[in-house]
């Protein structure tokens, strides 16, 4: 009998309320833009929705403008990974500004997977505001 694949959506994407990583509630939808303005603390990302999908591995990566991280060395992508826990999964990838926001300014492509295959790949881009 054939695995059941999972179902997996875009749920919104763009700006959010400022998110508690120490919560399980995720950050709410603001505005549905691929254009975000480069403020101090903004929020911007995405939320998939994984149906069918516990047990899987969920891995991230979000590549995004070349600035320095605190030892003065050009920071890599961000890259992370977890096991979906539940069987309709809700997931936030992104991330905020932070100081100093101008070399923050440029594309940052999110991209998710789920057992190593993707399953969203989008470009936000930060803009000066």
């Amino acid at each position: 009998m054939a695995k059941n694949k999972a179902k997996i959506k875009i749920k919104n994407y763009g700006i959010y309320t400022k998110w508690d990583r120490k919560t399980k509630d995720l950050p709410k939808i603001v505005e549905f833009t691929t254009q975000i303005p480069a403020r101090l603390d903004i929020e911007f990302g995405y939320i998939i929705n994984i149906v069918k999908g516990k047990g899987k591995k969920l891995s991230f990566i979000i590549d995004h403008p070349p600035f320095k991280d605190s030892k003065g060395n050009i920071a890599p992508p961000f890259e992370d990974e977890l096991y979906i826990n539940s069987n309709d999964y809700s997931f936030f990838l992104g991330d905020t500004v932070w100081e100093p926001v101008e070399d923050k300014i440029g594309p940052w492509r999110l991209r998710t997977f789920v057992d190593g295959e993707q399953v969203a790949d989008m470009t936000l881009h930060l803009i000066s505001s």
